[in-house]
């Protein structure tokens, strides 16, 4: 099996990579395709990628094609490999709001993976929803699917309308978790505790709370009731978040992002 990657941006890159350290490919057995000739520089460094700059020398050679590029990029692209594709052909596209109609439509083939990655990929702790097209068979399925869970785990949902949704929860979901741990870490600054401890302070607590509730059945709400006690500190701090309806508007920027996608799939 040959795979090849076009785009090696940040999550081309990730997914050649988690791929190239599995059991599931054999060395040279991914190719990845760059225009940019510093970043062809850079492939052309790493032993275990056959780097390409033309589509017509790696698409006809490939069983699945993944495609990283941004959404902007969608249509040229399908345009350019609609007469080097062949109809047993699997393309995985990892682009936000392109829908498997249009890529149906522009680029003739019919087995298709639209996936939803996010950026913990790039440690091998990421999450990826995935839906397919009809004319993909279980075992195909299964075969992309071990591909992205190369990257850490897959989900598989029942339609498109669940990769838009997970785009606004785990697809720009470390972002909010980025914004809450910045907010925190300025507190840390503001109480007088130095820039290393204020991150040292924050990350663990994350990394903690994460495990914690990893490792349990229980829900967010009832780790809540352990660490808060009636008249405590951490009490005071929920109740503050509660008046200032911080709980409504994680879930309005959730599905801020989420209308997003849905309106990038119909620009493209």
């Amino acid at each position: 099996m040959k795979v090849l990657v076009i785009g090696a941006g940040n999550m081309g890159l990730t997914y050649a990579e988690g791929m190239s350290k599995s059991r599931l490919l054999k060395k040279k057995n991914i190719m990845v395709l760059d225009k940019s000739e510093e970043k062809l520089e850079e492939l052309n460094q790493i032993s275990h990628f056959d780097a390409f700059s033309e589509l017509e020398d790696c698409v006809p050679q490939a069983d699945i094609i993944f495609i990283a590029v941004k959404p902007y990029h969608a249509e040229s692209v399908f345009k350019a490999i609609k007469t080097l594709v062949q109809p047993q052909q699997i393309l995985v596209s990892i682009m936000a709001g392109v829908s498997i109609t249009s890529i149906k439509e522009i680029t003739g083939l019919t087995k298709i993976v639209r996936a939803m990655p996010n950026l913990p990929a790039q440690i091998g702790k990421g999450l990826t929803s995935y839906v397919i097209s009809p004319e993909v068979s279980r075992i195909e399925m299964l075969t992309v699917e071990s591909l992205l869970d190369t990257t850490g785990k897959s989900m598989r949902v029942s339609n498109e309308n669940f990769i838009d949704a997970s785009t606004g929860i785990s697809g720009s979901g470390p972002a909010y978790v980025f914004y809450f741990m910045q907010s925190m870490m300025e507190a840390a600054l503001q109480m007088g505790f130095s820039k290393n401890d204020s991150t040292v302070l924050v990350s663990q607590t994350f990394t903690g709370a994460v495990e914690l509730f990893n490792q349990s059945n229980l829900s967010p709400n009832s780790w809540m009731d352990k660490v808060a006690s009636k008249g405590g500190t951490t009490r005071a701090a929920l109740d503050s978040m509660e008046d200032n309806n911080v709980g409504e508007l994680i879930k309005e920027a959730a599905f801020a992002a989420f209308n997003r996608a849905v309106e990038l799939g119909k620009e493209y």
